[in-house]
């Protein structure tokens, strides 16, 4: 009977070690699943430094130049990323944004002229980059009310703002672009800071200040409350209604900050601005991790989406390849994304079943 017992003790102690090693390696695998933005990154990055050195004998890496010019290119799509994060972690989605974006980036042209006839130019421009994320506040509260208070699913509320908030813009600009005449708008859309764009500035303090929001309060904690189960959210007291709105608005918001960058930018307004842009910020958080079925995502993964997405779009560019192909090489990549995401949720449910 001893003999017996020290038997089941050393198989014990046998099989024990395997479970931890099993656990272990189901851990690595998560990790890298979440990583998988920043591996697309680096992948990316070495690719095109090789093709660079083989192709014309220079780099993509060592050029400060081409660094700029990514994170200039990240700068719109990015922006609305973040707007869309907050939404898909809640659970939802917000196809509007593209043409919101264009209506605060005619607004902002406008506002910015006109109030450059009765005030000093940088206070025009402030002005109104304020006025144009006001505007765009207006369809997100729209959304939001479509959306908490009447039922309406995401998909076709704000599908039904992207062709209202379409056809405002055009109304406004006259069916055409509204050139911006203000020299400190064209400055901070084209000038730098010690070498680095004004635009990679404001959009990187803009970010750091949504990372804080989503991270640290307890309307970023409500955020993925609701995206993971929202009638556990609702039993826990939070007021669901309420969140959702404040968060359209914001998705919104952050759109209209993009519309009047691209103003600053191109120093002038197109209702058309963001209309390229939607599948870039729904590709941006999906790439960087979070989940189209809610409860997960983070503004770190979102940056690191459009990162992806710039690198491409400029790195084809800046080999020559017809710019067709980058349509091709950001689904390919969202495609894969997806199928990680889907592969973590399966691997993560079979683990809790266990």
């Amino acid at each position: 009977m001893t003999i017996d017992n020290a038997d089941v003790r050393k198989t014990d102690q046998h099989v024990a070690p395997q479970a931890d090693h099993g656990d272990q390696e189901k851990t690595i695998l998560n990790r890298i699943a979440q990583l998988r933005a920043w591996l697309f990154l680096a992948a990316l990055i070495v690719t095109f430094e090789i093709w660079a050195r083989i192709d014309f004998g220079g780099t993509f890496i060592g050029s400060s130049f081409n660094w700029q010019s990514v994170a200039v290119f990240a700068v719109a799509p990015l922006l609305l990323a973040i707007g869309q994060t907050f939404v898909i972690i809640s659970g939802g989605i917000d196809l509007s944004t593209g043409f919101i974006m264009g209506l605060a980036a005619v607004v902002a042209a406008h506002v910015a002229n006109i109030a450059g006839l009765y005030m000093p130019l940088p206070l025009a421009m402030v002005f109104g980059i304020l006025i144009s994320m006001l505007a765009a506040a207006v369809p997100g509260f729209v959304n939001g009310l479509l959306i908490s208070r009447l039922k309406v699913p995401p998909f076709i509320g704000t599908l039904g703002m992207f062709g209202v908030a379409r056809g405002t813009a055009f109304l406004l600009a006259g069916g055409t672009t509204v050139p911006v005449k203000n020299s400190y708008f064209a400055e901070l859309g084209n000038g730098r800071f010690f070498g680095v764009p004004y635009l990679v500035i404001v959009t990187l303090v803009f970010v750091l200040i949504m990372h804080y929001l989503l991270s640290q309060t307890r309307f970023g904690q409500h955020n993925y409350a609701i995206g993971a189960n929202a009638q556990a959210a609702r039993r826990a007291g939070i007021d669901i209604k309420s969140h959702l709105l404040r968060l359209y608005i914001l998705s919104a918001v952050c759109a209209g900050l993009g519309g009047a960058l691209y103003a600053a930018r191109f120093t002038a307004g197109a209702a058309q601005a963001g209309e390229p842009l939607l599948l870039d910020s729904v590709a941006a958080v999906v790439i960087g991790g979070a989940s189209l079925f809610g409860g997960s995502g983070t503004i770190i993964g979102t940056i690191a989406g459009a990162l992806v997405i710039a690198v491409i779009q400029y790195g084809l560019v800046f080999m020559n390849v017809e710019p067709f192909w980058q349509f091709i090489a950001v689904g390919v990549v969202i495609i894969i994304s997806v199928l990680i995401d889907q592969a973590q949720r399966r691997f993560s449910g079979a683990k809790q079943d266990e």
